[in-house]
């Protein structure tokens, strides 16, 4: 029996029992619970609007014509800085309708992920003041624990699933998790803006 063999299987044995114990497998089953219910959310709400409030493509098509491109890449580079305020669905719609979508779509995914490592670097500064540490340190009690216990892993969910990848990325900074790391597992950003963009597109 190859002895590097057993050694790799004995640790991803450690680890699965390890994220079983933690309870990383019923937070990504919770996840997903509300993962889904928010995503149908999403697209019911935009097909309400399309067939009984105004035609999403007319809506669409007036932002493209009233609105430069960077100043719609920037205002979402703001809300993914600070939270997430508006849903990324809509700005997903929009680039479907635009001269380039595949560009302005990654373009869009960029600035998700550009978003989020500004909230890694304010929750590294939140550390520097006392005050909002302390503060933040009980709002965020949950996300923080879990980031130290699962590091990686749940700035992945953060990336690909609907909860507040700022937020996840907030507390990644406040526990001073490895930058390098980060940058890696929140490149997973990108997968989630293709993914969306394939129902998306096709919806409207």
């Amino acid at each position: 029996m190859n002895p590097t063999k057993t050694r790799k299987k004995s640790r991803l044995q450690l680890l699965h029992q390890y994220y079983s114990y933690t309870g990383f497998y019923s937070f990504i089953k919770d996840a997903l619970k509300k993962a889904v219910p928010a995503i149908l959310v999403v697209v019911g709400i935009l097909l309400l609007i399309n067939y009984f409030v105004i035609d999403v493509n007319t809506a669409l098509t007036y932002v493209i014509d009233n609105y430069s491109d960077l100043t719609i890449i920037l205002t979402f580079l703001l809300s993914e800085s600070i939270l997430g305020i508006i849903p990324p669905e809509l700005f997903i719609a929009w680039s479907g309708k635009t001269a380039t979508p595949l560009i302005s779509l990654t373009l869009l995914a960029t600035m998700s992920y550009v978003g989020g490592i500004f909230s890694f670097f304010m929750g590294k500064g939140i550390t520097k003041i006392p005050a909002v540490h302390e503060y933040l340190e009980v709002k965020m009690k949950k996300h923080i624990k879990n980031t130290r216990k699962w590091g990686g892993l749940i700035i992945a969910v953060g990336a690909l699933l609907p909860i507040p990848f700022a937020m996840t990325s907030i507390a990644a900074g406040m526990i001073k998790y490895k930058f390098s790391n980060y940058l890696l597992f929140g490149a997973l950003r990108y997968i989630r803006f293709y993914a969306y963009a394939l129902v998306i597109f096709k919806l409207v």
